[in-house]
């Protein structure tokens, strides 16, 4: 029977994820957006770099229950996980070096997608019966399109996105923990399990703002802790460095290195890993960043649409290249893909002196994927509030801890198709909403960006140019909501 649902699992996935749909729905969207906003993820970064990593709020901004920055990461914890470890080397092992390149590709185009859908979820978010705000694409689908498909589209989304949190947002996180824990400290899985279980359930019950502050000061030292070790190898193997990005570029169109057979197919499975790969890396195009940048204090959706879009670089043009260069310069990849769980921790240990390789691999695996736990749960339950309400949260906040102790504990092999096919079906009606509502979002991006390229304007400011002007943040408010809490 496990067999049987194995097999039906990785036959939809392989379909969801193969030629005919999410790749080309992926990459076509995501030129589509970048044609249509003007390529601002290279226009406007470094400005939004600025406004994201040192500005790090608007001044006085309405609505809102967390910053700009902590809604960035937010966002980055719920991203920069085990995909960025275990998900680089499967990708590599599998499709090659030139897999790396797809990825690239995948963040820089996925760019003006996330951009799109962390504008939408602010222009069109509301408030809950408790007053906190909700957003994302179980909101933007069904009120900015104003119809049946859209109702559809909004349903379809929320219910694949609990799914998912259960999955790659708990399970296959808590398992690799454990796993890394067991392996490199002793530490019995149960154990484990349980410290993190009851942790999670402690943050998550002080809601966002909880979530908020614990990433605010995780997630920074997490990424810069592993960056500089990768950083470090990468300057002790500096001449292999340029051979590593020569195999990167000369693979990525031969698919010479990958696992297939004619090389037509081997082509296409560097192409696929990178995609799949990238995408469960920086999630962009899921829409699931969308749900955290709704809840950021802004002075317009175009400002955290940028602010959103910089998770994207962090996490695909700085860590994940990261991984990939060490794992080539050092040639683990060749191991194979039966060895791309332990793939990442051999490579740091083989470029670092001492044990200290697999412990930056460990510890920076257990952080990534703890937050990553932290950062999914908020977005399952604001999914979970669009389908059944309010009083669902904190049900869903218990439950959802305690599967963290079940993931933790059991073999995962099933769960890690179903993850990967949950988060396909999420992205379908958030990709078919974004490539709807591109009017819209390339229309309102450019009134506000004439007036303030260089996102150096403040709320009064913000005001003036947008008064008389539709689009700054929806004043919608939904049936049965207090008017007086409606965000502003």
């Amino acid at each position: 029977m496990i067999d049987a649902l194995q097999t039906f699992l990785d036959t939809v996935d392989g379909f969801v994820w193969g030629p005919f749909l999410l790749i080309p729905l992926l990459l076509g969207t995501g030129i589509y957006l970048t044609i249509r906003l003007s390529g601002l993820q290279i226009t406007r970064l470094v400005p939004a770099l600025r406004l994201a990593l040192f500005e790090r709020a608007d001044k006085d901004a309405p609505g809102g229950d967390v910053s700009q920055f902590q809604a960035l990461t937010t966002a980055l914890a719920a991203t920069v996980g085990t995909g960025n470890i275990v998900g680089v080397a499967t990708a590599l092992s599998i499709g090659g070096p030139g897999a790396l390149f797809w990825m690239w590709v995948t963040g820089i185009l996925g760019m003006a997608s996330k951009y799109s859908e962390a504008f939408l979820g602010v222009r069109f978010r509301t408030r809950d019966a408790k007053g906190e705000i909700s957003g994302g694409p179980q909101y933007y689908l069904f009120r900015g399109i104003p119809n049946g498909f859209g109702k559809f589209l909004s349903l379809f989304f929320a219910v694949a996105a609990v799914l998912a949190s259960f999955g790659i947002g708990n399970m296959t996180q808590g398992n690799s923990i454990s796993a890394n824990l067991d392996a490199s400290f002793g530490v019995p899985v149960w154990l484990t399990g349980a410290v993190l279980a009851v942790l999670t359930l402690l943050v998550l019950v002080g809601g966002i703002k909880s979530i908020g502050k614990v990433t605010a000061g995780l997630v920074p030292v997490m990424i810069v802790f592993y960056v500089l070790g990768a950083l470090f190898i990468l300057i002790v193997n500096i001449q292999s460095v340029p051979a590593a990005f020569g195999t990167i570029f000369a693979t990525a169109f031969t698919g010479q290195s990958a696992v297939g057979g004619f090389a037509g197919s081997a082509i296409m499975i560097v192409v696929q890993m990178g995609v799949a790969r990238g995408i469960f890396s920086n999630e962009s195009g899921m829409g699931s960043a969308a749900i955290a940048a709704a809840a950021a204090q802004t002075t317009h959706p175009v400002r955290q649409g940028l602010v959103s879009m910089t998770q994207t670089f962090i996490d695909t043009i700085i860590v994940v290249t990261c991984t990939g260069l060490v794992l080539v310069t050092t040639g683990v990849w060749e191991q194979g893909k039966d060895f791309a769980a332990t793939m990442t921790g051999d490579a740091f240990s083989h470029g670092l002196p001492g044990s200290w390789g697999h412990l930056i691999v460990t510890l920076g695996l257990v952080l990534f994927a703890y937050s990553t736990i932290l950062g999914w749960a908020y977005y399952g339950e604001r999914c979970m509030e669009r389908l059944f309400g309010r009083r669902a949260v904190m049900p869903y906040r218990v439950f959802f801890s305690l599967i963290v102790f079940v993931g933790c504990s059991v073999p995962l092999a099933i769960v890690w198709s179903f993850a990967d096919l949950m988060n396909g079906l999420m992205a379908i009606p958030n990709l078919l909403g974004l490539l709807i509502l591109s009017g819209l979002v390339a229309r309102e991006t450019k009134h506000y960006l004439r007036n303030d390229p260089q996102l150096r304007a403040g709320k009064l400011q913000v005001d003036g140019f947008m008064e008389g002007h539709p689009g700054a943040i929806d004043s919608y408010v939904m049936p049965g909501e207090d008017r007086t809490s409606r965000v502003r």
